[in-house]
This record gives C-alpha cells, structure tokens and sequence, in this order.
C-alpha cells in the first residue's frame, strides 16, 4: 500500500469514529432534555463544544512548513477535498439564507440552486484540473505567470480580495445570528466570539487546518440540515424523505394562498400599507417642511405627555422617536424612501410559491424572467472565478483528484440543495396553517426570541389583534434556524441547527481569510515586495494579516449592510466580472495577453462595482438608476461580457504574448505531453 492510500485510510478511519461519536453526543442532549436539561445548557453545550472540536483540530494541525500551510501539503484525497470543498462552499448562504430565500420568492429562488450547480460544472470542465496542472499556491499566482508580471497578479489580487472580503462580511454576519440568538448575547459580542473560533483554526496551520476542520464541519453542517427536516417530513406526511413528498404538501399551499391572499382582512391591511407609503411619498414631495413639521409635532406631543403624567414607557417611546427622526432633508430623503419601498412590498400580495416570473403586469414577469436569468448567470460564472473554492483544487495530489473532487463536491453539495426546497415548503406550511390568524396575545414563543435580534416583526397595523400575513415581516435568514421552534420540535434539534450553522458560516471564513492572507502576504508581499523574504517571514505577515482582516470583517458586518444571501450574491457578481473572463481564456486563448488581461479585469471590476454603488441601498443608491431593471446582486451581468470583450480587442490590438507564455498554456491544458516537454520557467 503506498503513503497516500495509507493515510487515505487513516483518515476514514478517523472521521468515521468522529461522526459516530457526535451522534452519540446529539442523542445524549436529546436524552437530557427529555430527563429535564434546560435549553439553555443544550444551546451553549452544542456551540461551544462544536467550537473546541474545531480549535483541537486546528491546534492539532499547526504548521510552519510553507508547502502545508498554503496547499496542505497537496496531498488531500479527492474524497475528503470534495467535503472540505462542499463546506467551504455551503456557508452561511447556503445553510441559513437559501431555504429561507425559497421560501419568500419559491420558484424565482431556483435560481440560486441551478446557478450554484451549473457553476461547479464550469469548474470541472473548464478551471480545476488546469490550475491544479499549473501548481504554485492562489489565483493571482497564475494571472501573475501568464500575463508576465506584477501589474496582472496585483489587479487579480485587488479582485480576490474584495470578492473574498465581501463573502467573509456576510460569512461573520452569520456567525452574529447564531450566537446572539443561541447563547443569548448582544449581536455584536456574538460576532467577536464565532471570530475567536474562526482565527483558532485558521491562524496556527493554514489551508493545513483549515481543511481537516472543513471536514469535520461538513459532517455536523450535513447532519445538522438533514435531522429537522426529515422529522419535519414525517410529522406532515409519515413519510421521512423530504425531498420525495413536499410536492404534495406544496399542493396544500397553493391552495392555502388561494384563500389567504383574498382573505378581506389581508386586502385591508395590505391597503393600510399602501395608503402609509402615499404618507411617505408626500412627506417626500414636501421636504424640507414636512421634516420641519414632523419634529415639531413630536414634540408638542412629548410635551404634552410630560405635562399629562403619562406613563414611563410612553414618554421613553415619544422621545426615542424624536431621537430617531432623521436631522437634515437628506437623511430624511434616504429614511423615507426606503420606508416608502418596504411599505410598498407589503402591500402588495406575496409571490405564489409556485408560479415561475410572478408580475401584476406582463411587463413585471418580464423584469422578473430577466433577473432570474441574469442571477443564474452570475452565479454559474461566479462559482468558476471563486478564489478561495478555486484554492481548494492545489491541495490535491495531481490532476485526476482535482477532477474528482469536483465530483464528491457537487455529490455533497447535492445533499443539501435537493432538501432546501422540502425546507421551504415545510416552514410556509407551518405559518400559513398555524400562526397567521393566531392571536397576538398567544403568539409562540420563537416570535418573540427572534424579534429580540431583528429577524421577526409583527405590526397590528387594522388594530384587530388577529396577525394577518401582510402584518407579518420574517427575515430570510430567520427560516432554517427557527423552523424547529416553528414546527414545535424538540429543542436539541434547534441547538443541533445552530450549532450546523455555526459551521457552515465558520468553514468558509476561515477559507476566505486564508485567501485574502494568503493573497497580502504570497502574492503582495512575497512576490512583489520582498521577494527575498524568508519562509518564516511570510508566515508572520500571512498571520497578521488575518487578524486585521477578521477585525474590519467583523465591524462591516455589526453595520447589518444586508440579509446573507443577498450580500454572498455581491461577492459572486465581483469574482465572476473581474476573474472568470481572464482565467478561462488564459487557459484556452493563447492569444490573450498582458493588456488584455489586465484591461479586462479592470473594465469588468470597475462596470460591476459602479453599477451595485448605483442601485444598491446601503451605498445610497436606488433601483431607479438600474439597467434594464437589473438587481445589484446581478450586477456582474454586465461587467462579464465587458470583461470578455475587452480581453479579446485589446489583446488583438497589442503584440502576442511570447513564445514561453504560449507554450505554458501548452502545458497547462493538456493532461500528457512528450517527454521532452517541460513547463516552461
């Protein structure tokens, strides 16, 4: 048996035991709630032991050795890469925003699955094997070797690092939910601690560490998806395969809308809400005025309330609003509209689950079969240009594991995206049926823990005391984390939920902070800086920049600047605009060359980051300076052809690369060559 096969086994052996020891673990918590445990020691037990599982692997891993910390040694098996790969990739996105973006949008959220899975496609086909051929350690090392020098990889580097960093903010953001929601902690404390976790695997041992404790997170994250719904599956229909039987209770919800939608307290209340965002919009027209005589009707009513010995708590709410009206035209301006825009959705009746491009008019279904095809575009191209996926590819032992760790990545990833539609369907069912209509007073209690971290909000906006749909606000991101509490289910399934959330979200940020390290301290520092820079000396800088990264990380993220998915979308936007173009026809263009490249990238980053600037809210854009009704997440839609298109004139328009660059591409794209054939230096 050679070296390899042996340590293959040893690793099966290993994990193996280790995933029939956490099941033991979760049925030991199931047996001490039944006997009396209270939740709380079950929420903080499932993080934090999770969290130490995570930190031993790490530590276990430390190295100083170059070759392990950057590529683990290129000798992950292609099995084992596949499930690194798969929780690298899955992330807080996936776990948490993907069913709970199904459940909202239903038929216009495949896209997210079919662009997601047709990406790893292009990888197979067209990016992995090649740049597991080529070697050396990240993207910017390839752009830097076949478009000659420093100018190409420091463009490649700025790329990698905004896409990575973008994915990273809404990587730590996730982390924030879960551990404030669990262990009962403000937001922003919760997003320093899952940081500790995230930099205890990452900092001592590199890709090295980072792939051993990706392994052992897709095990808990898998486990973790699959227990609730299953049980789910088999309270609604007796039949525990999810993804088989939600079709039927999908039927049921059709027929729910049917009555719902029509339902005259819905029509009213969605009516309320229209009439309140004609409020704003007048406020709007009126400005400076309106906002002058707002803030002097506020506080004649503080006054009044003062002077009237009202209560406490009423004269607290008088002045936080006060305290909250915006202070100059402008902010009122930003405020208004978009209270005017969340008032405006709300009146308007939720998307049928079932019905493809849903649009009032025949031009809105228009709009919406445009963005659903410009998303799955963006997302397919996307995951092909994904610097820390595309990383995972050096770590295996030659060409042929690269290819087949595709494989057993999209075999992993399938068990997920197969259930999060079942996911969905089962959490609609359970609050069109059984919490809208309920009584305020009786409301469930995971209403409440979930409002008190933003997630959930109820306005009795007729007054009725009845909740109506309309009145009812759920956060995308609240859907898989809450659909236990939703359900009714025990809760050591949703601290076994968290804790899969947990490490979905902390698998892929230690992959993007090692990405971006890795780009600072290789690429920037060590290549273009320092060349002469000792081993040691990278290292220290490659560390250190994991620290200052984690940190703004974590302070962009305490801003909330949007749900998850929406903010993972960004990130695939930029990294299929700015890289895709140049890799892919680096490897199949020997045409293309320096110029080009770097010309493209630019013309693709530049298109794409002014057009999310322009129509993305947190930036003070507006969908009203949008192209063809395009969303900012798709903004990559046109920053690619861009991208392609100026590669390709420049390039043509400029002297051809040299003969060695050439033939680098020779050897990078055919498995065998001639024996006398040797990649070029």
């Amino acid at each position: 048996m050679s070296a390899q096969s042996a340590f293959t086994s040893r690793l099966k052996r290993y994990y193996t035991w280790y995933t029939g020891i956490f099941l033991l673990f979760v049925v030991g918590l199931a047996i001490g709630e039944y006997l009396g445990l209270p939740q709380g020691v079950i929420g903080h037990t499932f993080l934090f032991v999770t969290i130490a599982i995570y930190a031993g692997i790490g530590v276990m891993s430390r190295t100083s050795n170059v070759s392990e910390y950057y590529v683990a040694g290129r000798r992950v098996p292609a099995l084992f890469n596949g499930m690194a790969t798969a929780a690298d990739w899955m992330s807080a996105a996936s776990f948490i925003g993907l069913a709970g973006t199904l459940y909202f949008s239903g038929f216009e959220g495949l896209a997210f699955v079919t662009g997601w899975t047709g990406g790893f496609v292009l990888v197979a086909l067209l990016i992995a094997p090649y740049l597991r051929k080529f070697g050396q350690y990240t993207i910017p090392d390839f752009l830097g070797e076949r478009y000659q020098g420093n100018v190409a990889r420091v463009v490649g580097l700025v790329a990698t690092v905004l896409a990575s960093f973008v994915y990273l903010v809404a990587q730590i953001y996730g982390v924030g939910l879960v551990t404030s929601r669990f262990i009962s902690i403000e937001f922003e404390i919760g997003l320093f601690i899952g940081l500790a976790g995230i930099l205890l695997c990452s900092f001592l041992g590199g890709m090295r560490a980072v792939t051993w404790t990706q392994v052992a997170q897709y095990v808990i994250l898998v486990i973790a998806y699959l227990v609730p719904v299953v049980i789910l599956s088999y309270k609604l229909t007796d039949v525990p395969i999810p993804q088989a039987v939600y079709g039927a209770v999908l039927q049921q919800i059709s027929a729910r809308e049917q009555v719902l939608f029509d339902a005259p307290d819905e029509v009213e209340v969605r009516e309320l809400y229209r009439q309140r965002a004609e409020s704003y919009a007048d406020r709007i027209a009126r400005l400076p005025e309106s906002l002058e005589l707002e803030r002097r009707a506020m506080i004649e009513r503080l006054n009044a309330l003062r002077l009237g010995n009202a209560s406490a708590r009423e004269i607290a709410l008088a002045e936080r609003a006060l305290r909250d009206l915006p202070r100059t035209p402008g902010d009122a301006k930003r405020v208004w509209e978009k209270a005017r825009t969340e008032a405006l959705e709300r009146a308007r009746p939720p998307p049928r689950h079932a019905e493809a491009h849903p649009g009032e008019t025949p031009e809105e279904s228009h709009i919406a079969r445009n963005n659903f095809l410009a998303l799955m575009f963006v997302l397919m191209l996307g995951t092909a240009g994904l610097p820390h996926i595309l990383m995972r590819y050096y770590t295996t032992p030659g060409v042929a594991d690269a290819r087949k760790s595709v494989l057993w990545s999209m075999f992993f990833i399938f068990l997920l995206y197969v259930t999060a539609p079942a996911y969905a369907v089962f959490a609609k069912w359970e609050v069109y049926h059984n919490l809208v209509g309920s009584s305020l007073d009786i409301l469930p209690d995971w209403v409440m823990s979930w409002g008190k971290v933003g997630l959930v909000k109820i306005e009795d906006l007729n007054g009725d005391g009845i909740l109506q749909l309309a009145e009812l606000s759920l956060n995308t991101d609240v859907i898989v984390l809450a659909t236990p509490e939703i359900a009714g289910l025990p809760y050591v399934v949703s601290g076994l939920v968290a804790a899969g959330g947990l490490a979905a979200a902390l698998s892929t940020a230690d992959g993007l902070l090692l990405t971006i390290s890795n780009a600072f301290s290789h690429d920037l520092y060590y290549k273009v800086l320092r060349p002469t820079a000792s081993a040691h000396r990278r290292l220290v800088i490659s560390k250190s920049q994991l620290l200052v990264v984690a940190v703004v990380a974590a302070w962009v993220a305490s801003l909330r600047p949007d749900n998850i998915l929406f903010t993972v979308g960004l990130a695939f936007s930029i990294g299929a605009s700015a890289l895709f173009p140049a890799l892919v026809l680096g490897i199949f263009w020997k045409r293309a060359n320096r110029p080009g490249a770097v010309a493209g990238m630019l013309v693709g980053l530049t298109v794409t980051v002014f057009y999310m600037v322009r129509t993305h809210g947190f930036f003070g854009g507006s969908m009203q300076n949008a192209w063809f009704d395009i969303s900012p997440i798709s903004a990559g839609v046109f920053g690619v052809p861009l991208g392609f298109l100026t590669i390709v004139v420049v390039s043509l328009l400029t002297r051809p690369p040299p003969q060695e660059i050439q033939d680098l591409v020779d050897y990078v794209r055919y498995p065998q060559l001639p024996a006398d054939v040797q990649r070029p230096n």
